[in-house]
Protein backbone atom coordinates (compact mmCIF):
# COMPACT_ATOMS: atom_id res chain seq x y z
CA UNK A 1 0.00 0.00 0.00
CA UNK A 2 2.85 2.37 -0.05
CA UNK A 3 2.31 2.82 -3.61
CA UNK A 4 -0.72 4.78 -2.30
CA UNK A 5 1.34 7.58 -0.89
CA UNK A 6 3.64 8.18 -3.99
CA UNK A 7 0.42 8.27 -6.33
CA UNK A 8 -1.08 10.96 -3.99
CA UNK A 9 2.31 12.68 -3.76
CA UNK A 10 3.51 12.48 -7.32
CA UNK A 11 0.39 11.58 -9.29
CA UNK A 12 -2.59 13.63 -7.89
CA UNK A 13 -0.93 16.43 -6.45
CA UNK A 14 1.13 16.71 -9.73
CA UNK A 15 -1.62 16.14 -12.09
CA UNK A 16 -3.38 19.28 -10.12
CA UNK A 17 0.08 21.22 -10.68
CA UNK A 18 -0.60 20.92 -14.16
CA UNK A 19 -3.92 22.00 -14.06
CA UNK A 20 -2.92 24.81 -13.33
CA UNK A 21 -0.53 25.88 -15.09
CA UNK A 22 -2.94 24.87 -17.81
CA UNK A 23 -5.15 27.21 -16.57
CA UNK A 24 -3.14 30.12 -15.92
CA UNK A 25 -1.41 29.57 -19.06
CA UNK A 26 -5.00 29.80 -21.47
CA UNK A 27 -5.60 32.79 -19.25
CA UNK A 28 -2.57 34.84 -20.31
CA UNK A 29 -3.06 33.60 -23.54
CA UNK A 30 -7.12 35.20 -23.77
CA UNK A 31 -6.55 37.99 -21.22
CA UNK A 32 -3.00 38.69 -24.44
CA UNK A 33 -5.96 38.20 -27.45
CA UNK A 34 -8.40 40.32 -25.29
CA UNK A 35 -6.08 43.40 -25.34
CA UNK A 36 -5.44 43.32 -28.87
CA UNK A 37 -8.55 42.34 -30.56
CA UNK A 38 -9.58 44.32 -33.36
CA UNK A 39 -13.74 44.37 -32.91
CA UNK A 40 -14.21 45.80 -36.14
CA UNK A 41 -12.61 42.82 -38.21
CA UNK A 42 -15.45 40.69 -37.11
CA UNK A 43 -18.87 40.84 -39.11
CA UNK A 44 -21.20 39.44 -36.58
CA UNK A 45 -21.59 38.86 -33.25
CA UNK A 46 -21.84 35.05 -33.24
CA UNK A 47 -17.84 34.80 -34.88
CA UNK A 48 -16.73 37.28 -32.41
CA UNK A 49 -18.49 35.73 -29.34
CA UNK A 50 -16.88 32.20 -30.82
CA UNK A 51 -13.46 33.81 -30.97
CA UNK A 52 -13.65 35.02 -27.87
CA UNK A 53 -14.57 32.17 -25.53
CA UNK A 54 -12.74 29.60 -27.09
CA UNK A 55 -10.29 27.46 -24.02
CA UNK A 56 -12.57 29.50 -21.80
CA UNK A 57 -14.55 26.13 -21.18
CA UNK A 58 -11.27 24.67 -20.07
CA UNK A 59 -10.48 26.60 -17.27
CA UNK A 60 -13.87 26.26 -15.83
CA UNK A 61 -13.31 22.63 -16.08
CA UNK A 62 -10.41 22.82 -14.34
CA UNK A 63 -11.87 24.98 -11.53
CA UNK A 64 -14.81 22.67 -11.00
CA UNK A 65 -13.09 19.52 -10.84
CA UNK A 66 -10.00 20.27 -8.93
CA UNK A 67 -11.56 20.25 -5.58
CA UNK A 68 -12.92 16.75 -6.54
CA UNK A 69 -9.34 15.62 -7.55
CA UNK A 70 -8.02 17.07 -4.39
CA UNK A 71 -10.60 15.10 -2.62
CA UNK A 72 -9.79 11.79 -4.24
CA UNK A 73 -5.96 12.35 -2.99
CA UNK A 74 -7.70 13.17 0.75
CA UNK A 75 -9.47 9.68 0.87
CA UNK A 76 -6.43 7.95 -0.51
CA UNK A 77 -4.63 9.52 2.23
CA UNK A 78 -7.19 8.48 4.64
CA UNK A 79 -7.37 5.01 3.64
CA UNK A 80 -3.86 4.56 3.72
CA UNK A 81 -4.07 6.03 7.69
CA UNK A 82 -6.46 3.35 8.06
CA UNK A 83 -4.56 0.63 6.22
CA UNK A 84 -1.07 1.15 8.42
CA UNK A 85 -3.35 1.18 11.49
CA UNK A 86 -4.52 -1.56 11.08
CA UNK A 87 -1.83 -3.65 9.57
CA UNK A 88 0.46 -2.62 12.33
CA UNK A 89 -2.11 -3.10 14.75
CA UNK A 90 -0.62 -0.25 16.93
CA UNK A 91 -0.99 3.19 17.86
CA UNK A 92 1.28 5.14 15.59
CA UNK A 93 0.76 8.48 16.18
CA UNK A 94 3.79 9.14 14.12
CA UNK A 95 2.59 7.02 11.25
CA UNK A 96 -0.99 8.35 11.81
CA UNK A 97 0.19 12.15 11.31
CA UNK A 98 2.23 11.08 7.80
CA UNK A 99 -1.32 9.69 6.29
CA UNK A 100 -3.21 12.91 7.58
CA UNK A 101 -0.93 15.32 6.67
CA UNK A 102 -0.91 13.45 3.02
CA UNK A 103 -4.94 13.71 2.91
CA UNK A 104 -4.90 17.45 3.98
CA UNK A 105 -2.11 18.38 1.38
CA UNK A 106 -4.15 16.92 -1.35
CA UNK A 107 -6.86 18.86 -0.39
CA UNK A 108 -5.18 22.00 -0.29
CA UNK A 109 -3.67 21.78 -3.83
CA UNK A 110 -6.78 21.11 -5.03
CA UNK A 111 -8.42 24.69 -3.80
CA UNK A 112 -5.60 26.43 -4.33
CA UNK A 113 -5.38 25.20 -8.15
CA UNK A 114 -9.80 25.40 -8.02
CA UNK A 115 -9.91 28.96 -6.54
CA UNK A 116 -7.52 31.07 -8.66
CA UNK A 117 -9.17 29.08 -12.10
CA UNK A 118 -12.86 30.27 -10.98
CA UNK A 119 -11.52 33.46 -10.14
CA UNK A 120 -9.49 33.76 -13.81
CA UNK A 121 -12.66 32.49 -15.90
CA UNK A 122 -14.94 35.00 -14.07
CA UNK A 123 -12.75 37.87 -15.06
CA UNK A 124 -12.18 36.66 -18.47
CA UNK A 125 -15.57 36.27 -18.89
CA UNK A 126 -16.52 40.04 -17.76
CA UNK A 127 -13.78 40.93 -20.24
CA UNK A 128 -15.60 38.68 -22.88
CA UNK A 129 -18.95 40.75 -21.95
CA UNK A 130 -17.56 44.33 -22.18
CA UNK A 131 -15.99 43.64 -25.74
CA UNK A 132 -18.77 42.00 -27.38
CA UNK A 133 -20.72 44.97 -25.63
CA UNK A 134 -18.48 47.33 -26.98
CA UNK A 135 -18.90 45.57 -31.04
CA UNK A 136 -22.89 45.74 -30.27
CA UNK A 137 -22.27 49.53 -29.59
CA UNK A 138 -19.90 49.91 -32.64
CA UNK A 139 -22.39 48.25 -34.95
CA UNK A 140 -25.59 49.69 -33.69
CA UNK A 141 -26.89 46.33 -32.85
CA UNK A 142 -28.37 45.44 -29.99
CA UNK A 143 -27.95 41.82 -28.00
CA UNK A 144 -29.72 39.03 -28.68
Amino acid sequence: MDWLKEAVDYGIIWFLIFLSLVSVGIAIERHLLYRKIQLETYPDRKTLEMELTRKLHLIATIGSNAPYIGLLGTVCGIMLTFYTLGRDGFLDTGKIMVGLALALKATAVGLCVAIPSVVLYNLLLRRVKVLLMNWEIQNGREGV
